[in-house]
């Protein structure tokens, strides 16, 4: 196995915590971070004294979302001479926004997401994944059209379309209401309530454990869940290739945000209403 990289993995007993760590980026995700998320997912898995694992981020936030440029990305980008368009782009995008957090979903073991601070589009994702999200008072979830589109199903179509038109953030507590996340902590207690809690499922058996998780997955995908999410995939990358107008231009020493983010946070600090976006 390659080396994880921006990635802490840790073993507490029966818990494996892995927590992406890039906090200078607000644990962006770049492509070398979610490789490493995915093996280290992949290493708790394959530990037969791992029975949970649980997904945190470094510093005050769990994921500001996609990588939209750092100097890791782009270097990363032209090491891998990955190109703008074409099959081969479609597969490096694919992998990285759609493959994984599906493969994630489906991992035989339970997975607990622990958000603390901004969980943005590709973090919302990468929550989505896991099989429970618990978080803390300080957490804020900002949901879109993503690749991963999950939205419907993690909170319900009508509140899907009102959270989308709208762009704004939720706390905790409101996306508990709407059923995304489980339980809400002091901002003091979200870890160790959230260990506690895996320490306790894993004493349950894992054949329970494994056989449970399925039977619940299945569930989902005779509804539809995997078809469904195939098809906001396809979606997602129609309305990439022919929107009007694209991401942010990459100015040297700027910050970089898509323009839903923008929103919300505009909204966070009263500015709204104001002139309408058009990204």
């Amino acid at each position: 196995m390659a080396e994880m990289t921006d990635i802490i993995y840790k073993a507490d007993g029966p818990v494996a915590v892995i927590t992406m760590n890039r906090p200078r980026y607000h644990n962006a995700q770049s492509y070398p971070m979610l490789d490493g998320l995915d093996q280290a997912l992949t290493k708790a898995m394959q530990d037969p004294d791992i029975r949970v694992a649980i997904v945190t981020g470094a510093g005050p936030h769990f994921s500001s979302g996609h990588d939209l440029g750092t100097p890791e990305q782009v270097a990363t980008r032209e090491e891998r001479k990955i190109p703008a368009e074409g099959l081969d782009y479609y597969d490096s995008f694919r992998l990285y926004n759609f493959d994984y957090n599906l493969k994630w979903r489906t991992m035989p073991k339970p997975t607990i997401a622990m958000v603390r601070g901004y969980c943005i589009f590709g973090g919302w994702m990468i929550a989505s994944s896991m099989d429970l999200v618990f978080a803390d008072e300080t957490a804020q979830f900002l949901s879109s059209q993503f690749e991963y589109f999950s939205l419907p199903w993690d909170v319900g179509p009508r509140k899907a379309k009102e959270l989308i038109f709208e762009s704004r953030f939720i706390d905790g507590e409101e996306a508990m209401r709407y059923g995304f996340v489980n339980r809400v902590y002091g901002a003091g207690d979200l870890e160790r309530e959230t260990i506690g809690y895996a320490k306790r499922v894993a004493q349950t058996g894992s054949y329970g454990l494994r056989m449970s998780k399925i039977a619940v997955n299945h569930a989902q995908d005779i509804m539809g869940y995997t078809t469904a999410l195939e098809a906001g995939f396809a979606d997602y990358m129609t309305s990439a290739r022919t929107r009007t107008s694209g991401p942010p231009p990459r100015v040297p020493g700027a910050r970089r945000q898509l323009g839903g983010v923008d929103l919300a946070l505009r909204g966070e600090r009263g500015e709204r209403p104001g002139q309408p976006n058009e990204t």
